[in-house]
């Protein structure tokens, strides 16, 4: 741990070394980024020794639990629940990015909207660069079930099952670059997820038990050949999955999107950044939509306001670009 420490404090990574959880009352604002179960052990610990104006937080994967035990103390503070959607399957600060909250959707509990607190917190959040959606504590803990939880369960059984030897073939030897996507997250620790599964138990197992009867539809309808139904299941999670990018109902600065078509050929991706950069207009976020090699793509592009997306729009339709 001082070795850590030491190094962290080296990097200019912080200004102190805290020796106790106590040391952490003169602060202002307090995170917990501890294993969940660490993390409510402190929280009951800390939270009624807060003083007059100090703000606790968590960063951890399940909401409704601490929720369940702010309002079983007493505190002279105020609790913010947050969840960063966000994270790398190789922990340690050894494996920190200072990048790592840019654009990530940062859920915040609307427990504690009308807080004096809430704008120093929002303020923060902004300074790493996050994206905060409010949302209630308890409805989280379903959500993230569903879009968290689940995929991560999903992956690591994805992983166990094609890793099973076919007569004699290893068949993680010919896994391409849409495996390794779909399964990075199978590298992730058991460590961190341990109390995450215990403690959000409920929401999982329904997910899961969703998820399984997804599942034997799908079977059904290979089994029966029934490719219509089949066809209907690979559009309906197509329309879904390109709805993704532009839900933004509850953020509290949405991001405003442009698409841009590029030629497949040398240079095309510079095209668009070097565009933008002349004219100091900031990407907020990127991502490859569709793509067909030999021909081209499309790249869903994120702004901070309207009229920078309708801006940039014009500078990249001047620079011959297709923009719709």
């Amino acid at each position: 741990m001082d070795e850590v420490l030491d190094k962290a404090l080296k990097e200019r990574a912080i200004d102190v070394k805290l020796r106790s959880m106590e040391d952490s009352l003169s602060s202002e604002v307090i995170f917990l980024c501890l294993p969940v179960e660490e993390s409510l052990k402190a929280f009951e610990a800390l939270a009624p020794k807060l003083k007059k104006g100090a703000l606790i937080t968590d960063v951890c994967g399940i909401k409704g639990r601490f929720e369940d035990l702010w309002k079983s103390l007493e505190s002279s503070g105020t609790y913010i629940g947050g969840h960063p959607m966000t994270g790398k399957e190789k922990g340690g600060f050894i494996n920190s990015d200072p990048l790592l909250f840019e654009n990530a959707v940062y859920i915040v509990s609307e427990r504690g909207k009308n807080t004096p607190e809430m704008k120093k917190f929002l303020d923060m959040l902004a300074i790493l660069g996050a994206r905060p959606v409010y949302l209630d504590p308890y409805v989280h803990d379903r959500v993230v079930a569903n879009v968290s939880h689940l995929p991560q369960l999903l992956s690591v059984a994805l992983v166990n099952t094609v890793a099973k030897n076919s007569s004699g073939v290893n068949n993680l030897d010919f896994a391409a670059g849409g495996f390794r996507d779909m399964t990075r997250i199978a590298s992730s620790s058991f460590n961190i997820w341990k109390d995450v599964v215990r403690l959000n138990k409920k929401e999982i197992m329904t997910a899961l038990d969703q998820f399984i009867l997804e599942l034997g539809i799908m079977r059904n309808e290979i089994e029966r050949e029934e490719s219509t139904a089949l066809a209907s299941s690979f559009e309906s999670s197509k329309d879904s999955r390109e709805r993704i990018p532009k839900v933004n109902k509850g953020f509290i600065t949405p991001l405003f999107y442009i698409s841009v078509f590029i030629k497949d050929e040398p240079g095309s991706i510079s095209r668009i950044s070097s565009a933008l950069f002349e004219e100091s207009i900031n990407i907020k976020d990127i991502e490859l939509l569709k793509f067909r090699e030999g021909t081209g793509g499309t790249f869903q592009i994120a702004f901070e306001s309207e009229s920078e997306s309708i801006r940039a729009a014009q500078i990249l339709r001047n620079a011959g670009l297709e923009v719709y």
